[in-house]
């Protein structure tokens, strides 16, 4: 490609960054231009409700390239830079200063945002999103022994901020709908364990009721329960799901379904206009269907992808989805695609919490979770990947190699 060519990266995210990166690595020698929002570099998201809310780890850590990589590179990495319009008919975007850059190729990483709660007292000081590094500094100043937090939702954001705040000294009580942490997730099975978990770790536990109101003059005193139990509160923490930012996608034109419709080389239904990461609803081949994910791996590795997929490499992202999550001295891998099951099998005792789950679907393993399990990792992964029927009591088998099972079926 000639080297007058602009590519441009829409959100200075992960997804955005490591796209950018591998333009670069895979000797575009074109203008690359990176816009992102936040006034920061790009940097990883996990961190910001573990080790990086509890103190333990700087923005260095987090970020995704040392501050002079992106000079180094030669790729324009301009922060505190909002996008207003995108126009593929002109192959342009619009930012709000009113400048216009013209664009060959466009990526669109523009990732998902928190879902507001819609209470009484939701717009109360002290109350808290977590989604950016300016709010995991912001929520760090009101976590500490003296704190009075009350976790909305038990999602993974809600699951993880609850530890961090126990971690931190803080009295934390967690409020969600569901009957247990995780439940949308892993089930109902799996997340008893971690219901369990954080009660033995001294969370106040409200499961099956909602919200009804955020009490207090100017700053969150307490919140009321949809039972009537009034819970104290210097601190609260919303975790109830994000939605995909698509403002501009839509207003451009684009396929919107639950995100940027994507096909599985990440290409939206413009041409030369590529999504990745939170925002992407990419076919996966080996589903068959459309699958958006909210997990760090899926922005680690959809950016290069569609990085490959702007220069013309036809490549397909087809990778496993993966996730991971640590909560106390509780750390998890998860691998595969389960919206739904017929059973789930362990391998080895829960409540000694080294396990192994796997989740069936039509007599196979449709995903599988290695818990304070650490050496399991690529034999769950060819497993998924052959797709082979296998029988329960083979899975629970620990004297049964999991290698096996992926090369072999027995009834």
């Amino acid at each position: 490609m000639p080297a007058s060519q602009t590519f441009l990266i829409v959100g200075a995210s992960l997804a955005g960054a490591k796209a950018a990166e591998t333009l670069r690595a895979e000797g575009f020698d074109g203008r690359v231009v990176l816009l992102g929002d936040e006034p920061q570099r790009p940097y990883e998201r996990p961190p910001l409700s573990k080790e990086y809310l509890r103190g333990e780890k700087d923005f260095d850590a987090a970020a995704v390239h040392s501050a002079g990589f992106y000079d180094e590179q030669q790729i324009e990495l301009r922060a505190s830079t909002v996008v207003t319009g995108v126009d593929p008919g002109a192959s342009e975007v619009t930012l709000s200063s009113g400048e216009r850059i013209g664009y060959d190729r466009l990526l669109v990483a523009t990732g998902a945002a928190p879902r507001r709660l819609s209470v009484p007292g939701a717009d109360l000081d002290g109350v808290h999103y977590l989604r950016s590094v300016t709010d995991a500094d912001t929520l760090r100043h009101a976590i500490g022994p003296s704190s009075e937090v009350v976790v909305i939702g038990a999602g993974w954001i809600g699951a993880e901020v609850a530890a961090s705040a126990r971690q931190l000294g803080a009295t934390v009580a967690m409020v969600e709908l569901a009957a247990v942490p995780l439940e949308r997730v892993l089930g109902p099975e799996v997340g008893a364990i971690y219901r369990d978990l954080h009660a033995e770790h001294g969370v106040d536990l409200h499961f099956g009721v909602g919200v009804d109101a955020l009490l207090g003059s100017t700053a969150v005193e307490a919140v009321r329960l949809s039972d009537g139990t009034v819970l104290s509160a210097t601190a609260v923490v919303v975790g109830v799901g994000v939605t995909p930012r698509v403002e501009l996608a839509e207003a451009a034109g684009l396929a919107v379904d639950n995100g940027i419709v994507v096909d599985e080389h990440l290409q939206t239904s413009a041409p030369g206009v590529f999504a990745a990461g939170d925002v992407a609803n990419a076919f996966h081949p080996r589903y068959g269907t459309r699958i958006r994910l909210e997990h760090w791996s899926a922005a680690l590795n959809q950016g290069p992808v569609a990085a490959r997929n702007m220069l013309g490499k036809a490549t397909v992202y087809d990778r496993t989805p993966y996730f991971f999550s640590d909560q106390y001295d509780f750390g998890m891998e998860y691998r595969g695609w389960a919206p739904s099951f017929e059973q789930v099998v362990f391998r080895g005792e829960p409540a000694s919490r080294a396990f192994i789950a796997f989740w069936l679907r039509h007599g196979r393993v449709a995903a599988a979770m290695n818990a304070n399990v650490w050496d399991a990792g690529e034999s769950i992964e060819a497993l998924l990947q052959a797709g082979r029927p296998v029988t329960p009591a083979r899975l629970a088998d620990p004297e049964v190699d999991l290698a096996e099972l992926a090369v072999s079926s027995t009834p």
